[in-house]
């Protein structure tokens, strides 16, 4: 097992907006999380990362609770993607790729051949080797975010959590950049609106509604016409769409 939450619950003052989740993955797995604007699955996301502390619950990887691991530590097993980061700064994709070394370097220490060597990986997992001097503000937004995973994955981590990772990306550009993660050999939570690409692209999907867990499994056996017209209140049909027998869902207008 890589990660394990038991009864998470996080809010802010009086609202509870992660109301008392338990979640596994499994090594190796990408899990999607889906569920209506406000359901709490980007909170639950930042959780499972370590990057908000729980009000109540724990939240384990590799058996170590996050919350008694330092941050720099926790850096060096966990990488977190956001959706659409950006910068002003006039930097090539080398220099945004450098950042994700951070956790692994001291103040003092200069820039070693391992450094150098997982940056170098980093961009070849990615398909941006050939990219590496060019300017970000050159890149397309397909590529932007690449590069950004690049830097997530130059952190070594054991586990990536992406937050809506194919926002505002054309369907090209989606497909790519979900495909690329699903290959990666590490573990990913996947945070994501679109239930087609959930549904292609994820081994396991947790679907989320005010707050609460109220289903896991595999696409085939979550993404039924009942859940998705109790919780995201939209008429559908769904079917298997090939022989990978994951489930395809065309929404209806009534």
């Amino acid at each position: 097992m890589t990660i394990e939450a038991h009864n998470l619950v996080w809010g802010v003052g009086r609202k509870t907006i992660v109301r008392d989740v338990s979640v596994s993955v499994q090594k190796g797995e990408t899990l999607g999380l889906i569920g209506p604007n406000g359901s709490g699955k980007s909170s639950l996301l930042r959780l499972l990362a370590g990057l908000r502390q729980p009000r109540s619950g724990d939240v384990r990887i590799n058996g170590q609770d996050v919350a008694r691991v330092s941050r720099r530590a926790l850096a060096r097993q966990v990488a977190f993607v956001q959706q659409n980061a950006a910068t002003d700064t006039n930097v090539s994709v080398h220099d945004v790729v450098k950042l994700g070394r951070t956790p692994h370097r001291s103040a003092l220490a200069g820039w070693s051949a391992a450094d150098e060597a997982a940056v170098s990986n980093a961009l070849a997992q990615v398909d941006m080797q050939s990219r590496s001097g060019q300017a970000w503000q050159t890149l397309s937004g397909g590529e932007r975010q690449r590069v950004h995973i690049a830097r997530a994955l130059a952190q070594s981590p054991i586990v990536m959590f992406l937050d809506e990772p194919t926002n505002h990306l054309d369907i090209h550009h989606q497909i790519e950049i979900l495909r690329m993660v699903r290959d990666l050999p590490l573990t990913s939570i996947v945070a994501l609106h679109d239930l087609n690409l959930a549904a292609m692209f994820c081994d396991r999907i947790v679907v989320m509604q005010d707050g609460a867990l109220v289903a896991c499994g595999s696409p085939g056996d979550v993404l039924t016409e009942a859940l998705l017209h109790s919780v995201f209140r939209v008429a559908a049909s769904v079917s298997a769409a090939d022989a990978s027998e994951r489930p395809h869902i065309r929404f209806r207008s009534e």
